[in-house]
C-alpha cells in the first residue's frame, strides 16, 4: 500500500463477510478487520484514525454492541469518520436509523458488490449514499399533502427555502413549517435526506 491510500476497518461478526470487503476494497484501501463494535474502538486506540468504517447493522446481544451503537460510538471516538452502515437487507427502517445515528451511507449485503464500493467511497468523501434498492419505511402521519409535494419538487430542483416560498407565493417560515412536517412524515433527518426518499418513493419527479 502506498503511504498516501486510504484506510477502511470492516466490523462483522462473519469472516466470510469480512474476507468478501476486503478482496472488494483492498487494491484501493488499506483494510483492517474486527468482529465487534469494542474491537473497532480498540483499534481506533491502538492504530488511529481511519477514512471509512462499514458496520454491521447487527442486533445487539449480550457480548456485542447494535450496530446503531456501534456508530455512535465510533463517531464519539473518531468525530468525521465515513460510516457505511452494512444491513442484511435493503430496508428503509435500518436505513433510516443508521442514518439518524451518523451514519454517511447505507448499503445492503445482499446488493451488488459494486454499490458497497460506492457506498465506501461517498463516506471516504463525507458524501451520502443509500442503496438504491433501500425500501422507504412506511410514512408515519399518512401521505404528504399537495403543497408538501410542490416543496419538495422545488427543493429536489435546488431551490432554496425563499425561492421555494418565492415560486409558491408563501412566506419563508411557512415554507418552514411545512418542511419539519415533510421531515416527520418521511422520517428523514434533512432537506437531502426528505429529497433521496421521496425520489425512490415516486412521491415526486
Amino acid at each position: 500500500m502506498s503511504k498516501g491510500t486510504r484506510r477502511c476497518i470492516v466490523i462483522d461478526d462473519q469472516p466470510v463477510v469480512r474476507w468478501g470487503v476486503r478482496g472488494l476494497l483492498g487494491d484501493q484501501y488499506e483494510v483492517e478487520e474486527v468482529a465487534d463494535g469494542a474491537g473497532a474502538l480498540q483499534m481506533l486506540t491502538d492504530v488511529g484514525d481511519f477514512d471509512v468504517a462499514v458496520v454491521d447493522m447487527a442486533s445487539p446481544t449480550e457480548q456485542r454492541l447494535s450496530g446503531v451503537a456501534t456508530i455512535r460510538a465510533l463517531l464519539e471516538a473518531q468525530p468525521g469518520l465515513g460510516v457505511v452502515a452494512h444491513a442484511d437487507h435493503a430496508e428503509g427502517r435500518v436505513a433510516s436509523e443508521a442514518l439518524h445515528a451518523g451514519a454517511t451511507a447505507f448499503v445492503a449485503k445482499d446488493s451488488p458488490a459494486l454499490e458497497l464500493k460506492r457506498a465506501v467511497d461517498a463516506a471516504a468523501e463525507s458524501e451520502e449514499f443509500v442503496d438504491p434498492a433501500t425500501v422507504p419505511p412506511p410514512r408515519r402521519g399518512g401521505a404528504l399533502t399537495r403543497r408538501q409535494r410542490e416543496i419538495l419538487q422545488l427543493y429536489a430542483g435546488g431551490n432554496s427555502t425563499a425561492a421555494t416560498a418565492a415560486r409558491l407565493g408563501l412566506s419563508p417560515e411557512t415554507v418552514r413549517t411545512h418542511t419539519k412536517a415533510i421531515f416527520s412524515r418521511l422520517d428523514a433527518r434533512g432537506r437531502a435526506h426528505a429529497v433521496a426518499i421521496a425520489l425512490r418513493g415516486a412521491l415526486i419527479d
